[in-house]
C-alpha cells in the first residue's frame, strides 16, 4: 500500500499536480554507530568457509590487539598488520548482527574499506541461516586490486532478474540460483558498478560514500553516493529512495522476493586469499609481487595497514507497515546505555525466536550431511565461491554465538567462478 502511494505521489508530481501524499514512510529502526556499535554484533571465530588464509578472532582479542576501536562516531575494524602470519592465517574480524531482518532500508555511511590490496577479500552483506533457501544479498564485495563494486544475490531455485529493470550498473549474470545451469557454481545474479570510486583504492581516495540498499517485496535495489553527492534526506535522517533516481543495481524480474529472502543478518568481514582472491592470484597484477597469495599475505604484514573498515554509521529503516524487529535500537554512545537497556528488554522476544531458529539449524545440519556425497563429485570444481553462507560462508547464529553454516564440503562446492572481466564472485 505504501509502495503504491509513493508511486502515485511520483506520478502526480510528474504531471505537475499537487497531492497531499507522503512519500517514503521510512522510520529508523536500528542505529549502529559510535561507541556502542559492536553491542549489536557477535564475532565469528570458526574456520573461514571460503577457505581463506585468515584467523578470525573473538571480540576480546580484537580489542586488545587493536583490530577494533571507536572514536566519536567513527568505528574502526582492521586486521593484523604487524606480525608475520602463522599457518592459520592472518588475524582478522568477521561480525554478524544479532538482529535479523525481513525487508528494510539499510544505509551504510562508509569512510574507508579494505579493498584495493593484493590478497584481500572484504565484504558487506546480508545472509540467512538456511543458505541458500533464506537468501544472500552482497552489497559490497571485491578482491585484490579490483576496481568497481560487485553486487550479487544468491538464492534457491526459481529466482532470476531482468536486464530491463531501471539500473545503471552492468549485469553479469541473471539467474540468482546458486546451481543455475549455464553459470558458474554459486555465481548467483550479479551487477557490477562501472564507477571505480565505488570500491577499493579509488573509493578510499575519494573519502568514501554511502551505500543504500532497499529491500521490499517488489525488488532489492542498491544505490551508491560518492562523498559530496549524498542526498540531503539521508543526511537529515528522512531517507526517500523515490527521490534518488536510478539505483546502480535493481534485482527484479521473475523472482518472488519474499519466498527467497527471509531472516537475514548483517555481516562485515575481511578475509584473505581463499576461493576467490587466491584462485585468481595468478591471472592478475598481484602475481608479480609473490608466487602465491598466502605467501604474500603471511610475510608482508605492512601491506595491510590500510585493510580496514572505517564506518561513520549503519542505519536500518523500516517502512511503517513493514517492520521486522520490535522497537528501535540505538547502538550509539554508551552514555545512552539506560535508554538502550530499555530497548534491549524489548528485543528479548526476538531473541527467543532466534532460539527457535537454532532448532531448525540442527535440521539444516542433517540436510548438509546428506549433500556431502554430491559435493565429492564436484571436488574438481576449483572455482572461487563466496557461498557457504552463500559465498561468504556460514552465518553466525548470534543468539548462541555458534555457526550454522553449510558443511565444509558444500562450501568447497559452492565456490565462485572468476568472471571474465573481474575474476571472481562474492562469497
Amino acid at each position: 500500500m505504501l509502495v503504491a502511494m509513493r508511486r502515485t505521489a511520483t506520478l502526480l508530481s510528474a504531471l505537475g499536480l499537487t497531492a497531499q501524499l507522503s512519500s517514503a514512510a521510512y522510520t529508523l529502526q536500528d542505529d549502529y554507530s559510535g561507541s556502542g556499535f559492536f553491542d549489536g554484533f557477535s564475532f565469528f571465530t570458526d574456520t573461514d568457509p571460503t577457505n581463506g588464509f585468515v584467523d578470525y578472532v573473538d571480540e576480546a582479542t580484537a580489542q586488545s590487539n587493536g583490530y577494533i576501536s571507536t572514536s566519536g562516531d567513527s568505528v574502526y575494524m582492521g586486521v593484523d598488520h604487524t606480525n608475520v602470519a602463522g599457518s592459520s592465517g592472518r588475524q582478522s574480524v568477521r561480525i554478524s548482527s544479532d538482529a535479523t531482518y525481513n525487508h528494510g532500508l539499510f544505509i551504510l555511511d562508509l569512510e574507508h574499506m579494505p579493498g584495493g590490496i593484493c590478497g584481500t577479500w572484504p565484504a558487506f552483506w546480508l545472509v540467512g541461516a538456511d543458505w541458500p533457501n533464506n537468501g544472500e544479498i552482497d552489497i559490497i564485495e571485491g578482491v585484490n586490486q579490483q576496481s568497481g563494486n560487485d553486487m550479487t544475490l544468491h538464492t534457491s531455485d526459481g529466482c532470476s532478474i531482468s536486464s530491463s529493470s531501471d539500473f545503471t550498473g552492468s549485469m553479469t549474470t541473471d539467474n540468482c540460483y546458486v546451481y543455475a545451469a549455464g553459470q558458474s557454481s554459486n555465481a548467483g545474479c550479479g551487477i557490477t558498478d562501472p564507477d571505480a570510486t565505488s570500491y577499493g583504492t579509488a573509493f578510499n581516495a575519494n573519502g568514501g560514500g554511502v551505500f543504500a540498499t532497499e529491500w521490499t517485496s517488489d525488488a532489492i535495489s542498491i544505490w551508491f553516493f560518492e562523498r559530496g553527492s549524498i542526498p540531503d534526506d539521508i543526511d537529515s535522517g528522512n531517507p526517500d529512495p523515490d527521490s534518488w533516481g536510478s539505483p546502480v543495481a535493481r534485482f527484479q524480474g521473475d523472482c518472488d522476493i519474499d519466498s527467497h529472502f527471509d531472516g537475514l543478518q548483517i555481516i562485515f568481514d575481511t578475509t584473505f586469499c581463499g576461493d576467490w582472491a587466491g584462485n585468481v592470484w595468478g591471472s592478475g597484477s598481484c602475481a608479480s609481487v609473490a608466487s602465491s597469495c598466502s605467501s604474500y599475505v603471511a610475510n608482508n604484514p605492512g601491506a595491510f595497514v590500510d585493510a580496514y573498515w572505517s564506518i561513520n554509521s549503519l542505519k536500518v529503516y523500516q517502512d511503517d507497515g513493514d517492520s521486522t524487529v520490535a522497537g528501535v535500537v540505538d547502538y550509539g554512545d554508551d552514555d545512552d546505555e539506560d535508554e538502550d537497556d530499555d530497548q534491549d528488554d524489548g528485543d528479548d522476544d526476538s531473541d527467543d525466536d532466534d532460539d527457535d531458529d537454532d532448532d531448525s539449524d540442527s535440521d539444516d545440519d542433517s540436510d548438509d550431511d546428506g549433500d556431502d556425497d554430491d559435493d565429492d563429485d564436484d571436488d574438481e570444481d576449483s572455482r572461487p565461491w563466496r557461498g557457504g553462507r552463500n559465498h561468504h560462508g556460514p552465518m553466525l547464529n548470534a543468539s548462541t554465538s555458534t555457526s550454522s553454516f553449510p558443511s565444509p564440503s558444500f562450501v568447497k562446492k559452492a565456490r565462485w567462478e572468476p568472471r571474465n572481466y573481474m575474476a571472481g564472485m562474492i562469497f
